[in-house]
């Protein structure tokens, strides 16, 4: 709706204004902690199943996921020192920002997962799923806001995601789908804003 791309463009256009001194920061603590490059770019599954890449902030070693799972999980070896400081405050999803501004996705919604995991959708999870533009945050994502640590320690984390993460995901998604507002939209947003305080 018309609407919520004026929200996010709206919100969004201040947001990169205000932050790019932050922008600018992490730039350079990536740059002196490792080689590579600052952006990671991953291939995740948008509105009506189309693929695009989704922006962040790189917080593992380069080559990260031809060294293991796309699953993280806490103590990961994998995540860098300036990576464990920026994933515990949320900051590594700053790029997707502009995400938002190419119209990819939205600044609320259901998260935009990679089509392995997209695979185990039913068909009637990715009609109405897949029928919103992904978003930066959404219920799921306060919820499993410290997702990481709760795989920790899993011999399977892909199994465990799977079978006991995912499931919970899909149902946030779906009530949001269903639900969805720029009232519910601004205080998810304010949520998010309050979990990542405390």
């Amino acid at each position: 709706m018309i609407e919520k791309r004026i929200f996010d463009l709206f919100f969004v256009s201040i947001g990169v204004l205000l932050l790019l001194p932050v922008f600018l920061v992490i730039s350079i603590l990536i740059k002196r902690g490792t080689d590579g490059p600052i952006l990671f770019k991953q291939i995740r599954v948008g509105r009506n199943g189309r693929l695009f890449k989704v922006f962040k902030f790189r917080t593992m070693v380069v080559d990260a996921e031809k060294k293991g799972a796309k699953i993280t999980t806490g103590g990961d070896p994998r995540i860098t020192p300036s990576g464990q400081w920026l994933r515990k405050y949320k900051l590594d999803e700053l790029p997707q920002l502009f995400n938002v501004l190419f119209g990819r996705m939205s600044l609320v919604g259901p998260r935009p997962e990679v089509p392995e995991y997209v695979d185990f959708y039913s068909n009637r999870q990715k009609e109405i799923v897949l029928s919103v533009l992904p978003g930066i945050t959404d219920t799921a994502s306060i919820e499993f806001r410290n997702e990481n640590d709760f795989l920790t320690g899993s011999s399977n984390p892909v199994k465990d995601y799977k079978e006991k993460v995912l499931p919970i995901k899909l149902a946030y998604y779906e009530q949001y789908v269903k639900e969805r507002s720029l009232w519910l939209d601004f205080k998810i947003i304010i949520k998010t804003l309050a979990a990542i305080i405390k």
